[in-house]
């Protein structure tokens, strides 16, 4: 099977199991989903529920141990290491709660970063596009620690979408900042969404998740249930449920 053509992420009964024999922790049980091309998607669920696993899966971070995943038309399981790099370099962004950009660069710096591991032409307008798009054209000389945490992760951004990738994947993009510089740095991933960029965004926020087209509920390591059009209050309800779901779920197992 390969993704179709408005879809840029596939996962088709992907298992991930970490150890062996009786010792083995499935930290994915056979999780398949779709994430449409222009599509904003947020994945949630309670501590141990997958959602670490399945986001380093599904961003060929780590290869699972049955399924396949499919990232903007290739199949995973078919690249070496060195292709399945390229491709992440390539199509593929990262935003994470810890900024991760270098003290020592300034702005602009960390931002054409990828292009230059790369080794690709820096097209300086397309970089000021970016840092405008970001809000950031008047900071592009300054250093990390002279920006606040909402304009570094504008800077960490902006990093993530120079390389004009197919998906974005952040992890807890908002954890580290406060309401209304979360919904700063939100918005601006629902601008690039419209754009046609597929944003994954694994989040514990159901403020956070409301910003989505669709929350797609994880508990242990099984897709629980998924809400189109989400506000932030059906969110937390859908959220209240899902360790009662989950230890349903065992039970039946168990007694299987």
């Amino acid at each position: 099977m390969t993704t179709g053509w408005n879809e840029t992420v596939r996962l088709d009964a992907v298992r991930k199991e970490y150890g062996r024999g009786a010792e083995s922790v499935v930290a994915l049980g056979g999780v398949s989903l779709a994430f449409p091309r222009g599509g904003f998607t947020a994945v949630m669920g309670p501590s141990g529920s997958g959602k670490s696993t399945f986001l380093h899966c599904a961003a060929g971070l780590d290869r699972p141990t049955s399924g396949s995943v499919w990232l903007d038309g290739q199949d995973l399981a078919k690249l070496s290491e060195t292709e399945l790099t390229k491709l992440r370099r390539d199509r593929v962004g990262f935003v994470f709660q810890a900024f991760n950009l270098l003290p020592a660069l300034t702005v602009q710096q960390n931002v054409v970063l990828p292009l230059q591991l790369a080794r690709k032409r820096v097209d300086k307008r397309l970089v000021a596009d970016m840092l405008a798009h970001v809000g950031l054209a008047d900071r592009r000389k300054h250093l990390p620690g002279q920006l606040s945490g909402g304009q570094q992760q504008r800077v960490a951004i902006a990093r993530a979408l120079v390389t004009r990738p197919a998906v974005v994947f952040a992890d807890e993009p908002t954890g580290a900042l406060d309401t209304r510089t979360a919904a700063d740095v939100l918005g601006l991933l629902r601008q690039s969404v419209s754009g046609g960029l597929t944003v994954v965004m694994v989040t514990h926020d159901p403020v956070a998740a409301a910003h989505a087209d669709r929350v797609v509920f994880l508990a242990d390591g099984q897709v629980a249930d998924e809400v189109q059009r989400p506000s932030a209050e059906a969110v937390a309800e859908r959220m209240t449920h899902l360790g009662a779901w989950a230890a349903q779920r065992r039970v039946a197992v168990g007694g299987a």
